[in-house]
């Protein structure tokens, strides 16, 4: 490591100490310390400068590449870190930095490819005048100011096509689920196809087509007729296609595509009520969202005991008493009974 490039850590190292670690502003001391430092730093590090300024070609604009030099060792200081690489490394790229973009702003582009094309390097602040004679700048010059609102139009456009899709795929999930319900409920009185019985004749007489679950054939043409209506609403309500076409497209009647476009926007306007993933489309239909209906608990049973309540009416007409004893039972537990004798005496007995 050259001498030169010890100073320059000693330096860099003395600016850190004497800044604080929060970034706020350091006492009188501190700044006279780091003010001495710099100054130190540019002078080690001028004779790199007085290289790199001829390397560009920038002497005839000394004094603005020096400015910029010196705000490279500012940057240079700034993003030095002494685990990453030496502080030489750090400041001969901010240097090539700020003097390669001084050159572009001064000079045109003398790289081969720009010469090749009579490309011309000028800053975005440059002034330029206007058809009317307005002096501005190629930055005012190239703003879109309607980039904004259209950016909002955008972001809002595919907002809501989300939005419709979700609401169409709630409604044909409806359908589905009602669908298959439905062929749930038609298999538990369907008897069973010839050709199952053939196959399997060990099934007894009451074995019934549910057993096996709704028909593949039926599940397939339920699917294909809800993609065929997911279609029919998507071209009608939100691409704008006439019955006419869709008739055309699909085979079916106007008045069919009609009555599928009302019910399934009957539905939607439905699932927008009551779906809370809708609100935010309620709100701004302004229409109201019907709250949850609250199922009231169910009423805990009474406990049923063996004995019978004696609470109830029926119950409180029973008189129940110990059954009387037999007349031989009573005299048998009693024991014999005495008859006591009365003796009468006529006189005095000796």
């Amino acid at each position: 490591m050259s001498k030169s490039t010890e100073a320059l850590e000693v330096a860099v190292a003395e600016v850190i100490a004497n800044m604080n670690s929060d970034g706020s502003r350091g006492s009188a001391r501190q700044r006279a310390n780091i003010d001495r430092a710099f100054i130190r730093i540019l002078k080690i590090a001028a004779p790199r400068i007085r290289h790199f300024i001829r390397q560009y070609g920038l002497a005839a604009h000394y004094e603005d590449a020096e400015q910029v030099c010196a705000i490279a060792v500012h940057r240079a200081i700034e993003a030095y870190d002494p685990t990453k690489a030496k502080f030489t490394t750090f400041l001969n790229w901010q240097i090539r930095g700020e003097l390669q973009s001084l050159r572009f702003r001064l000079m045109t582009d003398q790289r081969p490819s720009a010469r090749k094309v009579e490309a011309v390097t000028i800053a975005l602040t440059t002034g330029s005048i206007t058809d009317d004679g307005e002096e501005t700048s190629l930055e005012a010059l190239i703003e879109d100011e309607a980039a904004l609102e259209r950016t909002e139009s955008s972001a809002s456009e595919h907002l809501a096509n989300q939005a419709c899709i979700a609401l169409v795929d709630a409604y044909i999930e409806a359908e589905r689920k009602t669908g298959v319900e439905q062929l749930r409920k038609r298999a538990r009185t369907r008897r069973p196809a010839r050709d199952i019985r053939e196959s399997r004749p060990d099934l007894p007489a009451s074995f019934r087509a549910h057993m096996a679950g709704p028909d593949p054939v039926e599940l397939e043409k339920l699917h294909e007729r809800l993609e065929r209506d997911r279609a029919i609403i998507e071209r009608s309500m939100f691409s704008g296609d006439t019955k006419l076409a869709l008739s055309i497209d699909t085979s079916l009647t106007r008045e069919r595509i009609r009555q599928i476009v009302r019910r399934a926007g009957k539905h939607m306007a439905q699932l927008v009520q009551t779906d809370p993933r809708f609100a935010m489309l309620a709100e701004q239909a302004g229409v109201a969202i019907e709250p949850a209906t609250a199922t009231r608990p169910a009423t805990p049973a009474a406990p049923v005991g063996m004995l019978p309540s004696m609470n109830q009416p029926h119950n409180q007409t029973i008189t129940v008493s110990v059954p009387a004893e037999p007349a031989a039972d009573r005299r048998a537990v009693r024991g014999p009974s005495v008859t006591p004798v009365r003796h009468q005496s006529g006189g005095l007995s000796a």
